[in-house]
């Protein structure tokens, strides 16, 4: 948070200085062109006050209301900052097309305008760097918009350059059409800011490349059979994952959890802006089967039919259930043959087979 607000304010600082050299010294010198690089100058120092207020809040600690944590301002922000762009660059490239086609351009800018550019091109490539540097850094979506920003005013004042130096060989109009094109670069901007935002704000997800290399990596986690429903989303330059992984059905709980957690781990490795990873553990793949219906006999459930046409299970008996393809498979363990109670596989299955939810039953029996 510190770095970032040091940064912002460096180069608010900066865009305050060259806003006023610029304005200034395009309404002395007769360039429309520079007064608009100095307007651009001036939402710099706009963004940079926004930027500000946007971290300070973005950046706090998740809580009760926000478990996921704050970083949407940050998105709602970048959003408002693309909004102010596209609004500034709309307003001055209107004004000035109207003057160029209404041959407005009568005044010759003077060389003082190519000192001002050149010291806005290189204080502001300088900032960019910087700043492109922190964000990343810190992993702000916001901060490199701003950054981003930055460099805008310097590609703008390059084109004051280029619109100056033809101007003052003879093609006066040039210095008109370099304010409309430096309003077309700040609306670009602004729209790239904006349709970002929107996108995550919607929960667009990773692109067909990263989801797939993710789903690879979970495929290739020893113990995982299928991948399927791997659903992304963006949280400031966070990233939310949900995956179903397809394991064998006969496996434990436990190592359900642990393969899924080696998945994880690999896809944190690739990946190192994963802020959480919610994973499913399936035995089957529901994807291509009916999914398993949520009407199918509890646990305590098929125990009381047992109970009802066997008797109580004996003390130290245990059942595994197994829930596939929309039957209930059983597992039946005792100790040893004495403590079987009499039960079979033949007779549970026999008589559990006038039931649509019974699939199949194995007994085990331990040794003294």
């Amino acid at each position: 948070m510190k770095a970032a607000a040091r940064v912002t304010i460096i180069g608010m600082i900066l865009d305050a200085v060259l806003g006023v050299i610029k304005v200034i010294g395009g309404v002395l010198f007769h360039s429309q062109a520079l007064v608009v690089d100095g307007v651009h100058s001036f939402t710099d120092v706009a963004s940079d006050l926004l930027v500000l207020g946007v971290m300070r809040v973005s950046r706090q600690e998740p809580d009760e209301d926000h478990p996921y944590g704050h970083q949407r301002i940050e998105t709602f922000g970048t959003l408002l900052l693309g909004s102010i762009l596209i609004a500034v660059g709309a307003a001055l490239g209107w004004e000035y097309l109207i003057r160029l086609f209404e041959g407005g351009a009568d005044q010759v800018p003077e060389w003082p305008v190519l000192v001002a550019a050149g010291l806005s091109v290189a204080g502001k490539e300088w900032i960019y760097h910087y700043t492109r540097r922190v964000g990343q850094a810190i992993r702000s979506d916001l901060i490199i918009a701003n950054a981003w920003h930055s460099r805008t005013d310097a590609f703008s004042s390059v084109v004051v350059l280029a619109s100056t130096a033809g101007a003052m060989l003879g093609w006066v109009w040039l210095d008109l059409l370099a304010a409309v094109v430096i309003a077309l670069i700040i609306i670009h901007i602004g729209w790239k800011f904006t349709w970002d935002s929107v996108k995550e704000l919607v929960d667009t997800g990773l692109s067909v490349e990263d989801t797939e290399m993710l789903k690879s990596i979970a495929r290739e986690t020893d113990g995982v059979r299928h991948v399927h429903e791997l659903r992304s989303r963006r949280m400031g330059h966070d990233i939310l994952l949900d995956v179903h992984l397809v394991v064998r059905p006969e496996i434990s709980v436990s190592e359900g959890h642990q393969i899924g957690m080696r998945v994880v781990s690999g896809m944190r490795d690739t990946l190192d802006n994963i802020r959480d990873i919610n994973f499913h553990i399936d035995a089957e793949n529901d994807e291509d089967e009916m999914p398993t219906s949520e009407a199918l006999p509890s646990r305590q459930d098929v125990l009381q039919t047992l109970t009802r046409h066997f008797g109580e299970l004996p003390v130290d008996s245990r059942i595994r259930l197994h829930y596939l393809r929309n039957q209930v498979h059983l597992e039946l363990f005792f100790d040893s043959p004495d403590k079987t109670g009499g039960i079979t596989s033949e007779q549970v299955r026999e008589t559990l087979s006038g039931y649509p939810w019974f699939g199949s039953v194995r007994v085990w029996i331990g040794e003294d």
